[in-house]
């Protein structure tokens, strides 16, 4: 059995003992750890077991490229300070009062966010909210640890993360030297600050694959 599939297990056995009618679950980590397949696939599982989930990406709230050229950081893209969090705090606050609730989605390849593009209906029981900041201990973040109902976290070696933010970049048909360039740049920085301010979660994964 893979990581993926026993962290997948570990978590829907711990939520499906869980019977409010709305848990907002906190997958956390830094970038490339492996978020947003753990997520979409925990959900998949939820779904099967007939326990409505879905999921919210924190990275529709991506500032825009025009603002951040304004304030001088669209090479720093992916940073804390490049998100709308307030905003996404003020998201997550809706998400726990229960009633249908609309979320942006970002668009990599496009490098847009797009509004409205997530709905989570009222009947939702499970929300699975997937991001690098989750549990940061920086403001305005730290205000995000008190709404979650469970939280985890995926740790994976910074040499396998370079390693797969590279490709990352490689695969938007960037070349070698310039997907190098932006992983070493911006987003290993952006991951070291996540492993230096991350506040405990409930659960901390090991994001590397199974080596057997």
């Amino acid at each position: 059995m893979d990581n993926l599939t026993l962290h997948i297990n570990t978590l829907a056995e711990h939520l499906l003992l869980q019977d409010a009618p709305r848990q907002i679950v906190a997958i956390t980590g830094a970038p490339a750890s492996g978020k947003t397949t753990l997520a979409e696939e925990l959900a998949r599982r939820l779904n099967a077991q007939r326990r409505k989930s879905v999921v919210v990406p924190m990275d529709g709230f991506h500032l825009d490229n025009a603002i951040l050229e304004e304030k001088g950081l669209v090479q720093r893209k992916g940073a804390p300070e490049t998100f709308d969090a307030s905003g996404f705090i003020r998201l997550i606050r809706a998400l726990k009062a229960g009633d249908d609730v609309y979320a942006p989605k970002f668009d990599r390849t496009r490098d847009i966010s797009i509004a409205g593009a997530v709905l989570v209906p009222a009947d939702t029981q499970f929300v699975i909210v997937e991001g690098n900041y989750l549990m940061f201990d920086e403001a305005p973040w730290t205000e995000l640890a008190s709404l979650w109902d469970v939280t985890a976290r995926l740790e994976v070696p910074m040499p396998e993360l370079r390693a797969r933010l590279i490709h990352r970049w490689l695969s938007l048909s960037y070349s070698r030297a310039v997907a190098t360039r932006r992983a070493e740049g911006n987003d290993i920085p952006n991951a070291q600050r996540v492993a230096d301010h991350a506040l405990t979660c409930d659960f901390t994964f090991d994001g590397q694959p199974q080596s057997d």
